[in-house]
C-alpha cells in the first residue's frame, strides 16, 4: 500500500474520457488513483456501504467486549478488579489506536487501504482467540470452588501470552477501523453545500445508529452463544463477520471518492508551534514583520463587494495571537518560517484540545457498562419469566432506546431545533456533547443508589458470601444503562461530527479519531482510578473499596458517588471552554481562505 498520487496526465485523460462531468476538488481520486468526478463518486450510496461495514465491525467487536470480564474471571480466574482492569486496559488501547489509523489515513496512505489492512489484524487476533476457547490445554485447568483439590490458578506462562496476544491484535485492528472507518464515511459529502453538510450530519446520526445495530446482536445473539454453547462460538462469529465485512466494504469501491493523503500534519503543528516560540522571544521590528497582513478585523459584508478577480490576502484570526508570529520571517532560521494556513490550522487543533479533555471523564463513566456494572448484574436475579437473561446482555436497554432516538434525533428533533434558531445545525456540536455529559452525571447518581439497594439486599439475605443470585431483579442496573446509553448517543455523534467539521482538512481522520481516544482516555482513567482508590484506602488502613473476590464486599457505591462529584466538576470546566470555542463557519464564496466567518458557540444547558 502505497500514498496516492495522481499524475496532471492522468488527470487530463479522464477528464476528457468524462467531459459531461464535474471534477471534485483535486484531494479525492477513485479507488484506481483516478480524480473522483462529482455525481460518479460519493454521496449516500457511497456511505451505505460504510454504514453497513459499521454494523459487522461493532459486532465483532462488542461481542466479546462486552462479555469478556466474564470470560476472564470464569476460565482464565482472574479477581472482578483484575478482570475490569485487563478489559478497560483492552479496550482503551483499541480505542487509542484510533490514533494510529487516522493519523496513518491522514499522512502516507487512505482511510481506503488502512480499513482493509486493520480488518484483516483484527480477523487473525479473533483467529487466536478462537482457538484457545475451542482447546481445552490452551487454558487454565478448570477452577471447582471448595474442592481442595482444584485450585483456582490464573492463566500464566505461554497461555497467556496466547490470550493477550490475541486481545491486543484485535485492539491493533479495531483501532485502525474505528480511525478510518468514519472519516471514509463522511469524506463522501460535498461539505460546499447546505445538502452535503446536511447528509453528512444525518450520516454521523446513522452511524452511531448501524453501530447500536451491531451492538444489539452482539449482546443478545452471541453473547448467550458464548454463555451457552461455548465462547469459541462467540470468538468464532465474531471472525466470520469481520471477515465478510471485507468484501462488503470492496463492493462499494467504484462508488467511493478517497482523500489523498497530504504528509503528517503534526509535523506542521510543531512546526508552528517551534517558530512562534523562537520569534515571540525576539523583539519586534520592521524587519522579520509579515508584510501585507493586517490584524485588524473584517467584515463579511465588506468581504461580498470585494470584485472577484481582485485578489483577497490572507488574514490571521485574533485568537491565540502569539502564533501568528510563527509566519514572520526569519532570515536566521528560514526553515522555520511558516505559511498563514499552517497557523490557522495548529490554532484550530489547539482550540479543539480543551473541549477533548472535558469528553474524557464522561467516557471514565462509560467504562462501568462492560465492567463493574455487568459484574453487578450477574449477582442479581436475571430471570424475565421464564427466561434467563446473560448479564452481559444489559447494554440491550441502551441500545433499542439508541436505536428508536437517532433517527427521531434527526428527522425530528433537529428540523425543529433549526426553525426555532434559525441556524443550519440547529442544535450545536457543544450542546450535544454537553448533554451527554448532563447525562453521565445523572447515570452515576443512579448507579450509586442501585448499588446500595443492592448490597442492602445481600445483608438482609444474609447472602453477603453467597454465589448464590440475589433477589433483586437485575432490571435495577438496568436504569444506569440506559442513561449512560443515552449519553454515549449525544456525546460520541456531537464529538465525530465537531472535530470532523472543525480540524483542517488535512488532518479529518486523526481529529475524528480523537472521540476514540477520548473513549481511550476514560477507560485508562477508569482502571487508574480503580488502583488510586484501592491504594488510598488501603494506606489509611482501611478495607480497600474495590478489592476482593465478591462484589458483595466491595464498596461499590462510594466509587460511583466519587465519579458523580468528579463527572460534575468536569461539567463546569466544560461549560468554560464551551461557551468561550468559536466555531469555524464554512460557507463557501463568503470569506478569505483563513479569515473565516465565525459566531460563539452559544452554548445553552
Amino acid at each position: 500500500m502505497s500514498s496516492i498520487t495522481v499524475t496532471p496526465s492522468e488527470a487530463q485523460k479522464h477528464v476528457e474520457e468524462t467531459p459531461e462531468l464535474n471534477i471534485w476538488e483535486e484531494d479525492y481520486v477513485d479507488w484506481r488513483k483516478r480524480p473522483a468526478v462529482k455525481g460518479r463518486h460519493g454521496g449516500m450510496l457511497a456511505a451505505s456501504f460504510v454504514l453497513a461495514v459499521e454494523v459487522l465491525e461493532n459486532l465483532a467487536f462488542l461481542a466479546n467486549a462486552s462479555n469478556l470480564v466474564l470470560y476472564l474471571s470464569k476460565f482464565m480466574h482472574y479477581s472482578p478488579s483484575g478482570s475490569a482492569n485487563i478489559v478497560t486496559n483492552f479496550m482503551g488501547t483499541a480505542f487509542l489506536l484510533a490514533l494510529l489509523g487516522g493519523f496513518l489515513a491522514d499522512a502516507f496512505f487512505t482511510t481506503y487501504s488502512i480499513f482493509l489492512l486493520s480488518a484483516t489484524i483484527e480477523s487473525l487476533g479473533l483467529l487466536i482467540l478462537t482457538l484457545q476457547a475451542h482447546v481445552p490445554y490452551l487454558k487454565p485447568p478448570t477452577c471447582v470452588s471448595n474442592q481442595l483439590g482444584s485450585p483456582c490458578h490464573k492463566v500464566g506462562g505461554g497461555k497467556a501470552v496466547m490470550l493477550f496476544a490475541g486481545l491486543y491484535l484485535v485492539a491493533l485492528g479495531v483501532g485502525g477501523i474505528k480511525g478510518s472507518l468514519p472519516p471514509h464515511g463522511a469524506e463522501q459529502f460535498d461539505e460546499t453545500t447546505f445538502e452535503g453538510r446536511n447528509k453528512r450530519s444525518a450520516f454521523f446520526n446513522y452511524f452511531i445508529f448501524c453501530l447500536s445495530c451491531g451492538a444489539l446482536i452482539a449482546v443478545t445473539l452471541v453473547v448467550w452463544m458464548e454463555d451457552n454453547k461455548g465462547w469459541q462460538w462467540g470468538f468464532g462469529i465474531s471472525t466470520l463477520t469481520i471477515l465478510v465485512s471485507i468484501p462488503i466494504f470492496l463492493l462499494g469501491s467504484p462508488t467511493y471518492r478517497i482523500k489523498t493523503p497530504a504528509g503528517s500534519p503534526i509535523t506542521t503543528i510543531f512546526k508552528v508551534l517551534a517558530s512562534a516560540a523562537f520569534n515571540n522571544r525576539k523583539p519586534k521590528s520592521s524587519n522579520n514583520v509579515v508584510i501585507s497582513i493586517s490584524t485588524s478585523s473584517v467584515s463579511s459584508d465588506s468581504v461580498r463587494d470585494v470584485d472577484e478577480q481582485t485578489p483577497i490576502t490572507p488574514i490571521p484570526t485574533q485568537n491565540l495571537e502569539f502564533l501568528n508570529r510563527a509566519a514572520m520571517n526569519n532570515p536566521n532560521h528560514p526553515e522555520l518560517k511558516c505559511t498563514l494556513k499552517q497557523v490557522e490550522e495548529a490554532k484550530v487543533v489547539l482550540k479543539i484540545f480543551p473541549i477533548f479533555a472535558s469528553t474524557i471523564m464522561l467516557n471514565c463513566c462509560l467504562a462501568q457498562l462492560s465492567t463493574f456494572s455487568v459484574q453487578q448484574a450477574a449477582t442479581m436475579n436475571t430471570k424475565l419469566g421464564s427466561l434467563k437473561v446473560p448479564p452481559a446482555s444489559l447494554p440491550v436497554f441502551p441500545v433499542i432506546f439508541i436505536m428508536i432516538l437517532a433517527p427521531t434525533y434527526n428527522h425530528a428533533i433537529v428540523p425543529i431545533a433549526r426553525k426555532l434558531t434559525k441556524s443550519e445545525m440547529g442544535i450545536t456540536h457543544l450542546q450535544r456533547i454537553g448533554t451527554g455529559l448532563v447525562l453521565s452525571i445523572v447515570a452515576m447518581a443512579v448507579a450509586a443508589l442501585v448499588e446500595t439497594k443492592r448490597k442492602n439486599v445481600a445483608l438482609k439475605t444474609h447472602m453477603l458470601d453467597s454465589s448464590e443470585p440475589l433477589p433483586i431483579s437485575f432490571l435495577w442496573v438496568a436504569l444506569q444503562y440506559l442513561f449512560l446509553g443515552s449519553a454515549d448517543l449525544f456525546s460520541l455523534a456531537g464529538m465525530m461530527e465537531f472535530f470532523f467539521t472543525e480540524a483542517p482538512m488535512s488532518m479529518r481522520s486523526l481529529a475524528t479519531a480523537l472521540s476514540w481516544a477520548s473513549l481511550a482516555m476514560g477507560y485508562y482513567f477508569s482502571s487508574v482510578l480503580v488502583s488510586v482508590i484501592n491504594g488510598v484506602t488501603k494506606a489509611c488502613r482501611l478495607t480497600p473499596w474495590l478489592y476482593g473476590r465478591s462484589l458483595n464486599h466491595y464498596h461499590l457505591e462510594r466509587f460511583y458517588w466519587l465519579m458523580c462529584i468528579l463527572s460534575g466538576l468536569n461539567f463546569l470546566q466544560y461549560l468554560f471552554w464551551a461557551n468561550r470555542y468559536t466555531y469555524r463557519s464554512k460557507i463557501a464564496g463568503e470569506q478569505p481562505p483563513f479569515k473565516e466567518q465565525q459566531h460563539k458557540s452559544d452554548l445553552v444547558v
